[in-house]
């Protein structure tokens, strides 16, 4: 297994920096999500800001494949699209639920963040939806502390979720974070307590349940980023960055 990173006190600061800017982000965007906006309007807003707090989309210009980067700040996933939506022309319209997933580097050091909100009136399983993945993301966060083994963190994910009757995604996972966006360890949403790598003091981890209220089951998209569930069914995601400690982790992106 590839060697998990410890960071020092300053490089916790300095993630810390490029967490507070994802949180307000977040924030600003999830206040101008409503019915009739462009998703590239939001996409637009949020680097500016961004920009304007001295940081870089972490996500655009992303990717392995030099021929398809992702080409915005924000990951705008609405409905049943799970993960990495492209903002572009769409409208979002009352009764959906839209993710909005945004990275920030600053200082050489990445955060990671993402919410799921409702626009409008939603279905009462939406709401359930949005509810549960929040608080298995807290579940999970629960069990990041020094000691503790890696797949703790996704066995309280799982059996939160399944308990509700929803399904965790198994193909797309959380991870490491430092000076890259995407660090060892995976950290899956699933997992057999005891397991896994132990978790470590100055541990840098972005937890991120995505949930889906069918089956777990997900398709890529011709466009090689959006990912969808399988069903048609809705998806919700939630994502902290967090310091692992020897008591409760510290959440960087709150």
């Amino acid at each position: 297994m590839a060697k998990v990173s410890i960071k020092t006190p300053r490089e916790i600061g300095l993630i810390s920096e490029s967490c507070r800017i994802v949180a307000e982000v977040l924030a600003l965007i999830g206040a101008r999500i409503a019915s009739g906006v462009r998703t590239r309007e939001l996409d637009a807003a949020a680097e500016e800001y961004i920009r304007s707090r001295g940081g870089v989309p972490a996500f655009k210009g992303y990717g392995h494949d030099r021929r398809n980067l992702f080409p915005g700040t924000l990951c705008v996933s609405i409905d049943d699209v799970v993960v990495h939506g492209i903002p572009d022309g769409e409208e979002i319209k009352d009764g959906q639920v839209v993710s909005i997933d945004v990275g920030v580097k600053k200082g050489g050091y990445f955060g990671d963040g993402a919410r799921t909100f409702p626009v409008g009136r939603i279905s009462d399983e939406k709401v359930r939806l949005l509810r549960i993945t929040e608080e298995s993301l807290y579940r999970g966060i629960a069990q990041a502390r020094a000691g503790n083994h890696l797949h703790d963190v996704g066995a309280a994910v799982q059996r939160h979720v399944e308990e509700a009757g929803f399904a965790v995604v198994r193909d797309l996972v959380g991870h490491g974070i430092g000076k890259n966006l995407h660090e060892e360890p995976s950290v899956p949403n699933y997992g057999e307590p005891g397991t896994g790598v132990v978790l470590k003091e100055g541990m840098t981890l972005a937890i991120e349940p995505m949930v889906n209220a069918g089956g777990y089951g997900v398709i890529l998209e011709d466009d090689g980023w959006t990912v969808r569930t399988r069903d048609g069914k809705p998806s919700a995601h939630f994502e902290h960055t967090i310091v692992v400690t020897a008591g409760e982790a510290q959440i960087l992106t709150r």
